[in-house]
């Protein structure tokens, strides 16, 4: 099973309102194990960058000025997720931006049941606790010390190794993880259920054993509790 884990970082927070994204990076996991296959781009917005987005990831109007536009990425950032499925932490938050992005270079929108949010698994397996990216670490012992900025690519690598503790630790799946395949239509193959033994296996209890177990029952008394089964 192939999936991308991903975020954004953006100039804002409401792409309805001229927010746009200015970084995306991505991590690719194959049966919960990262592959070492990454995405990572920076994109010109096309606008100027409010300071209050530049305190969060320190991309500037500067940095960005040469980088290329959504539209000229599009088709490499969609060939990488691929139909995979898209781990994010606050979909929500990341979705409505990508969506945009392809909405305006007239591109197919991404469903949204193709996200899993990370947030939202916290929040269900924890309530009532920080359910961020920094305090996930914090719970699970991820080093983020590398973290004094909000940084794309950065943040999906973190945000692999929490998803991972989410759903059970590294290896989630480890010698459980058995092909599933669904019958072909019209077969009478139902859901497997193990089948009795055609002949009962032989006792591996020799003649010897059972006549020393049955002395040193004897030798127990009347009382003893192998009397009364």
């Amino acid at each position: 099973m192939r999936e991308i884990v991903l975020d954004t970082e953006t100039t804002g927070f409401e792409p309805e309102q001229g927010d746009r994204i200015v970084e995306i990076g991505a991590v690719e996991l194959f049966n919960h194990v990262p592959t070492g296959k990454t995405y990572h781009q920076y994109i010109n917005p096309e606008r100027a960058m409010p300071n209050a987005a530049f305190e969060v990831h320190g991309l500037g109007d500067e940095f960005l000025r040469d980088k290329p536009l959504f539209a000229d990425i599009a088709q490499a950032f969609v060939d990488f997720i691929g139909d995979a499925k898209l781990v994010i932490h606050n979909a929500a938050f990341d979705m409505k931006f990508l969506n945009a992005e392809l909405a305006w270079v007239k591109r197919a929108p991404i469903p949204f049941d193709r996200a899993v949010d990370t947030l939202m698994i916290a929040r269900r397996k924890y309530p009532g606790s920080p359910a961020s990216l920094d305090a996930l670490c914090r719970r699970f012992g991820i080093d983020n010390s590398s973290r004094t900025l909000h940084g794309a690519l950065l943040d999906s690598e973190i945000l692999a190794e929490v998803y991972l503790e989410l759903i059970g630790g590294k290896q989630p799946d480890f010698a459980l993880n058995v092909s599933e395949q669904k019958p072909d239509a019209g077969s009478d193959v139902g859901e497997w259920r193990p089948r009795p033994r055609p002949s009962p296996l032989p006792s591996r209890v020799s003649d010897s054993e059972k006549a020393a177990h049955a002395a040193f029952v004897e030798a127990l008394g009347e009382a003893a509790l192998w009397k009364r089964i």
